[in-house]
């Protein structure tokens, strides 16, 4: 895909782009719960949509953790249950959190992430702990979260949401994540687009706090 120089404004999804997840960590940690085959409780669970459902924020953490619960021993409490979840956050590095301190002086930066309540409060006791922000949007000049907006990736509206609402040119927006189902739409509503391939750091996309020529 062809960049030109007319980028102005960046999305940026946030797993796998901004905090490094595996989710094989969560799965190892339900297993370690007594989940017989927690890959195959996930599939269940996904076609019964728990895991989207929370993403959209149409269910609170207390029933995504009772739905989890029949396919795990009696004594997994909820506790447990948040912990094992959260095993697929890995971390946020130091040097993408300073590239963003970098480029938001060259563009607007947004963040458009699929995220539930049961995640977003560790990403932010990261965030205070290691680096001094208590949110997101000290970073961010808006930051979008499906549970909180009750939309997620791929669904167009997503994408058109943050588009209207900061009255942005899509010709001249770039729109970077990790997951090919949800470049599509972006590229749909006119945006340009980055697929980050396993492997490669968002810092790899940037020279002295300005997009390279991709």
């Amino acid at each position: 895909m062809n960049h030109s120089n007319n980028i102005k404004n960046i999305i940026f999804d946030f797993g796998g782009v901004i905090i490094d997840i595996d989710f094989w960590l969560s799965i190892n940690a339900f297993i370690k719960l007594g989940a017989n085959n927690f890959d195959e409780v996930y599939s269940q669970s996904q076609q019964s949509g728990i895991f989207d459902e929370l993403d959209k924020g149409t269910i609170s953490p207390d029933e995504f953790c009772e739905s989890l619960k029949k396919y795990l021993p009696e004594s997994v409490n909820k506790q447990q249950i948040i912990a094992a979840w959260n095993a697929i956050l890995i971390g946020i590095p130091e040097h993408r959190i300073r590239l963003l301190e970098e480029i938001r002086s060259h563009y607007r930066i947004f963040l458009l992430s699929n995220t539930n309540a049961i995640h977003y409060p560790e990403y932010i006791r990261e965030l205070k702990e290691k680096y001094g922000y208590k949110e997101l949007s000290e970073i961010f000049e808006r930051v979008y979260l499906s549970y909180e907006v009750k939309m997620r990736k791929p669904e167009a509206a997503f994408f058109k949401m943050v588009l209207v609402e900061n009255n942005l040119n899509p010709e001249e927006t770039l729109f970077i994540d990790d997951s090919e189902q949800n470049i599509p739409p972006a590229m749909e509503l006119g945006m340009q687009t980055l697929l980050l391939q396993k492997g490669r750091d968002v810092t790899d996309l940037f020279a002295d706090g300005f997009l390279k020529l991709l």
